[in-house]
C-alpha cells in the first residue's frame, strides 16, 4: 500500500515537502507525489486539498482520502467518488490559532479605526478618532467546533463580550452558547462582529441570504473564513450598499480564485484576503502518517467523515 500526496496547489507547501514531512513520521512508508507515483495500483490513500476527478480513475485500490485541512465539502459532493472510499479531515492546532488570529486581526483593525487612520495620513491630517471599547463590543462566533471554539476562547481573553452559535448545543466557559437555527436571527442583532466559521453543508449554503443579513445589528462586521458559498454574495453588495452592514471581510469566496472582474474587488466596504487564514499545518502532518497506519491496521481512523452529514 502507498500514500500519494497530491494537494493540487502550486502556491502553498508543495508535495514533495509533505512528503518529506510525512516520512519524518513513518520512514519506511511508501509515500509519493504525482511526480513519483510509479504504479498508481498500489495507492490505498491520498492527501489532497482538492480532489482532482480525473486522478480517481487512475486509483482502482483508493481506501481513503485524506483531506489536508477542515473542509471536505468538494470530496464529498465529488460524485466520482466510490462510495466504499472513506474521507477523514485534519484538526490541527496551528491553523486553528492562525484562522483565530485572523478574526482578532480585523476586528482590532475596525476597533482602532486602521483603515481611518491610515487615509488621514495620506492627507497628512492629524484626526484623532477614539477607538471602540472592548468590553462594550459583542462578537458572535458562528461554529463552535475545533477552530470556532478557540477563536470565541482568544476573543474572550482580549476582553471582548462573546456569544457562540451551533447547531447542537455547546458550553465553553466565559462564552454565551446558543444553538439552534431559531436563534440566530436574535444573536446576529445583538453583535458588533461576527465570525463565520461555518462548513459547507445543505444547512448552511446561502445562510447568510438577504434576510439573514437583515437580522445582524446595523453598521455591524461580518467576517468569513468559514466556506464561500455560505453568503449569498450579491444579497452582501446590496446590505453594504443600503448601509445595513458596516464591513465584511472574506478569506473565502464562492468561487476561487476570485475572478477578476467581481465587483467584490472594487467594493469599499468588502476586504478580501486570498483564502489565508488558516496557512500553517504546524504537526497536523503527524495525522496523516497516523491515519496511513491506522488504514492498514483496520483500527478507526482519526477525524473520519460523516458522508451523509458531510463533515
Amino acid at each position: 500500500m502507498a500514500l500519494l500526496i497530491d494537494t493540487g496547489l502550486s502556491n502553498w507547501t508543495s508535495d514533495a515537502d509533505i512528503a518529506r514531512d510525512v516520512l519524518r513520521q513513518m520512514p519506511d512508508a511508501d509515500v509519493r507525489t504525482p511526480e513519483t507515483i510509479g504504479n498508481a495500483n498500489d495507492i490505498t490513500m491520498m492527501a489532497v486539498v482538492d480532489l482532482k476527478t480525473n486522478r480517481l480513475s487512475d486509483l482502482p485500490n483508493l481506501k481513503l482520502v485524506q483531506k489536508l485541512g477542515a473542509g471536505v465539502e468538494t470530496i464529498v459532493d465529488n460524485p466520482d467518488l466510490p462510495n466504499h472510499v472513506r474521507i477523514a479531515r485534519l484538526k490541527p492546532d496551528a491553523p486553528a490559532q492562525g484562522i483565530a488570529e485572523w478574526f482578532l486581526a480585523y476586528i482590532l483593525r475596525a476597533q482602532r479605526h486602521m483603515a481611518f487612520h491610515a487615509a488621514a495620513q495620506q492627507r497628512a491630517e492629524w484626526q484623532p478618532k477614539a477607538p471602540t471599547f472592548t468590553p462594550s463590543t459583542v462578537v458572535g462566533v458562528l461554529g463552535l467546533g475545533h477552530i470556532g471554539s478557540r477563536t470565541a476562547r482568544m476573543l474572550h481573553a482580549v476582553g471582548f463580550q462573546v456569544m457562540g452559535w451551533s447547531r447542537s448545543p455547546k458550553q465553553i466557559d466565559g462564552i454565551t452558547c446558543l444553538h439552534g437555527e431559531s436563534a440566530l436571527p436574535g444573536l446576529l442583532g445583538q453583535c458588533d462582529h461576527v465570525c463565520a466559521i461555518l462548513p459547507s453543508t445543505q444547512q448552511t449554503v446561502g445562510l447568510f441570504d438577504a434576510n439573514m443579513l437583515a437580522a445582524m445589528k446595523p453598521g455591524s462586521q461580518l467576517l468569513n473564513a468559514g466556506r464561500g458559498d455560505l453568503i449569498d454574495e450579491q444579497a452582501l453588495i446590496e446590505a453594504l450598499d443600503r448601509g445595513r452592514l458596516g464591513h465584511a471581510v472574506l478569506d473565502v469566496t464562492c468561487e476561487e480564485p476570485l475572478p477578476k472582474d467581481s465587483p467584490l474587488w472594487r467594493h469599499p466596504a468588502i476586504t478580501i484576503t486570498p483564502h489565508v487564514s488558516g496557512w500553517h499545518l504546524g504537526d497536523a502532518l503527524s495525522d496523516v502518517a497516523e491515519n496511513f497506519q491506522r488504514l492498514a491496521a483496520g483500527s478507526p481512523l482519526l477525524h473520519e467523515v460523516d458522508r451523509s452529514r458531510g463533515y
